[in-house]
């Protein structure tokens, strides 16, 4: 039996096929009782969209592509969570691509996704600088999400403020009463922007404030070597008090070496993280963490990435969230 087709839907609710064509598409134009039949027509023969034959006919393939910095960072999903929720709104769909994969085979995605003729690219997360990332945003409707770069032209970025998430975490170390906090500090632009808001609100503290950064990257086996470096060597009135690290995965592996070190979290170091991520409200680590407002990251991405469908050449904007800081179980006053 051969599957129904956008004529028979038109004769079953006695309109034209172009008015069943505006229907699909969620068309206003159309009076809601022609609506109506054609929506019931459509449920009566199981009818279903040819989506290639539609992609001929509308010059759009109602696709998004979306590169990750690396699919393995549990960061991204509330961010996805939030680009997909939005984007399904307009009838388009995500295609994903994970970035680590793409440089460890030496592959481009990015020209995979041209070859396919997406309507908009999603980088999403801290990318290394790309001649093909670059190439594939002067021909695509391109936005940056998650991070702070890269900087192109006509390219939108959506991301947390990192400076203010940052300000908020030593702020909170501080009030609990330390004075010698450390900073396992991140890579690119975002990793910059919190170190510097790190650095200066324990400037702002005078003689009585003790920074010390200790660089890290994206991973939790980074954040353990830091951790060790910072807490295994120093003595105890040299040790930092408590620790805050770039995000979640590294202040996870901040916490494996505090324990492989006989310390106790928070009672002779505290912890804060950064993202919010489900790793962070496991109950056993019930982790101290900046939330960067990553759902709203996302929709606001999808946002963007509309407007600049619509409107391909305005020049690109950057559109920050506002980040809260959740309080849990890894930090307290420091050890008397």
């Amino acid at each position: 039996m051969r599957p129904p087709t956008i004529r028979d839907v038109a004769e079953r609710a006695g309109v034209s096929k172009s008015l069943v064509s505006l229907v699909l598409r969620g068309s206003e134009q159309v009076r809601p009782e022609k609506r109506a039949a054609v929506l019931a027509a459509v449920e009566e023969l199981g009818y279903r969209p040819n989506a290639a034959a539609r992609s001929l006919s509308e010059r759009r393939t109602r696709t998004v592509g979306v590169l990750l910095n690396d699919l393995r960072n549990p960061w991204f999903v509330e961010l996805l969570d939030g680009l997909n929720s939005r984007l399904h709104d307009s009838g388009l769909r995500m295609l994903l691509g994970d970035g680590h994969l793409n440089r460890r085979l030496g592959e481009d995605l990015t020209r995979t996704f041209t070859e396919l003729r997406v309507d908009g690219l999603v980088a999403v997360g801290t990318l290394p600088p790309s001649e093909a990332l670059r190439r594939a945003a002067a021909r695509i409707p391109t936005v940056v999400a998650g991070a702070r770069e890269p900087e192109l032209a006509a390219v939108d970025i959506v991301a947390g403020d990192d400076e203010r998430g940052a300000r908020l975490a030593t702020e909170h170390l501080i009030g609990l009463g330390h004075r010698r906090i450390a900073h396992i500090a991140g890579q690119g632009v975002v990793g910059a922007l919190r170190r510097r808001a790190f650095e200066a609100v324990m400037a702002a503290q005078g003689p009585a404030g003790t920074a010390v950064v200790e660089q890290g990257d994206l991973t939790e086996e980074g954040g353990y070597r830091a951790a060790v470096r910072l807490l295994g060597s120093a003595g105890r009135g040299e040790r930092p008090t408590a620790v805050f690290a770039f995000n979640d995965i590294a202040a996870v592996g901040a916490l494996s070496a505090a324990e492989e070190l006989g310390l106790r979290v928070p009672h002779d170091l505290s912890l804060v993280g950064y993202d919010n991520t489900s790793l962070s409200r496991l109950r056993h680590l019930w982790l101290t963490t900046v939330d960067n407002g990553s759902h709203d990251v996302g929709r606001r991405a999808a946002q963007c990435l509309l407007d600049r469908i619509a409107a391909p050449t305005r020049p690109g904007r950057l559109e920050l969230t506002t980040p809260t800081l959740e309080v849990r179980g890894t930090t307290g006053p420091p050890p008397p």
